[in-house]
């Protein structure tokens, strides 16, 4: 099932038949990857009034809450409200959901304590790209990502001049495999986010950020399509899951 596409001036093709999936599941259990000190999600059938909302409990349905939070608990993307004193939300901000989209992959550098993807990294893998996506696999790229509880270990970031040399570029969405672009403890500061959204001074509402992905081995680095999806939540931030397709 192939598609071409038109896009800046150029002409590209596609399999749709092949997606690559580069969202985390979501699960109700110890093993799911956590971040910001949130316990697991939890998956619970409702029980009310007679009703009972597990087949393998006499009920005719599954019919389960799900408690979860969209920042801690896997795969998401966030819009400026994520900052802002302004009401935004993700449904709103997210009107495209189809563009070429950069994957890279970087070794953090070792700043002190710190895990740095630097201005100097992302330079160098950048090379004048038309993407108006980037996304970023940290080394190591170990299977573990899938189940790492990441509060208080002070994952790798984006220096916010990395950031910023993104955006003078035309960047409109950061795609990365850790709980933040910024530094877990940092004072509230989120200078990275404030680079990205321009926020105060002039908020973009088009550009994204999507937390906690993770790249398997097998996908290459290079230029690919992304389709962005989200559940339409009205809040600064809503699961999603990144599919990429091969540009062949």
């Amino acid at each position: 099932m192939k598609a071409t596409i038109e896009y800046k001036n150029n002409t590209y093709q596609i399999d749709l038949s092949k997606p690559l999936d580069i969202a985390m599941p979501l699960k109700a259990d110890d093993t799911n990857p956590t971040a910001w000190y949130v316990s697991p999600p939890e998956f619970t059938p409702v029980m009310e009034h007679g009703f009972v909302g597990d087949v393998n409990l006499g009920g005719a349905v599954n019919f389960r809450n799900i408690f979860f939070n969209p920042h801690g608990h896997g795969t998401h993307t966030e819009c400026v409200g994520h900052i802002s004193k302004e009401f935004y939300t993700i449904n709103q901000c997210l009107k495209q959901f189809f563009c070429l989209a950069k994957l890279v992959t970087i070794l953090p550098e070792k700043q002190g304590d710190n895990q740095v993807i630097t201005l100097q990294q992302i330079q160098s893998v950048w090379n004048n790209s038309l993407a108006d996506a980037v996304v970023i696999r940290t080394l190591p790229n170990l299977p573990s990502k899938l189940e790492m509880q990441y509060s208080n270990t002070n994952p790798a970031f984006i220096h916010h001049e990395a950031v910023g040399f993104l955006v003078e570029n035309g960047v409109k969405h950061i795609l990365i495999d850790t709980p933040s672009v910024d530094k877990e403890e940092d004072g509230g500061a989120l200078i990275s986010h404030h680079i990205f959204w321009n926020y105060p001074e002039n908020p973009n509402l088009e550009r994204t950020i999507t937390e906690l992905i993770f790249v398997d081995d097998y996908i290459t680095d290079g230029e690919y399509f992304l389709n962005l999806q989200i559940a339409p939540f009205e809040n600064d931030a809503s699961p999603s899951k990144p599919i990429l397709y091969k540009i062949i």
